[in-house]
């Protein structure tokens, strides 16, 4: 445990973001398997819409730092691909 007031004061941010880090990644991976449903139920406007929103969650994780840029663009661009394989 820490001693000095700044390394306490680091640990209580730092349980702060964790958990708001943990909250959106919790979301986009829900967000994601919605349009992995829709995409098996072969739904597509469900997984288009489904789509929608996840790319823009995923997007605001990447803005916020939660996900690197690049891996975010590969997230979107691989749920696309899938949809847009859709008969």
């Amino acid at each position: 445990m820490a001693n000095i007031k700044s390394a306490k004061k680091r640990i209580l941010v730092i349980q702060t973001k964790t958990l708001r880090n943990k909250s959106i990644k919790s979301k986009v991976k829900t967000c994601i398997k919605k349009v992995d449903l829709a995409i098996a139920e072969g739904n597509k406007e469900a997984a288009l819409a489904a789509l929608k929103v996840a790319s823009s969650e995923i997007s605001k994780a990447a803005s916020k730092g939660i996900f690197h840029k690049n891996t975010a663009s590969r997230k979107i661009s691989r749920l696309t691909k899938a949809v847009n394989k859709m008969a």
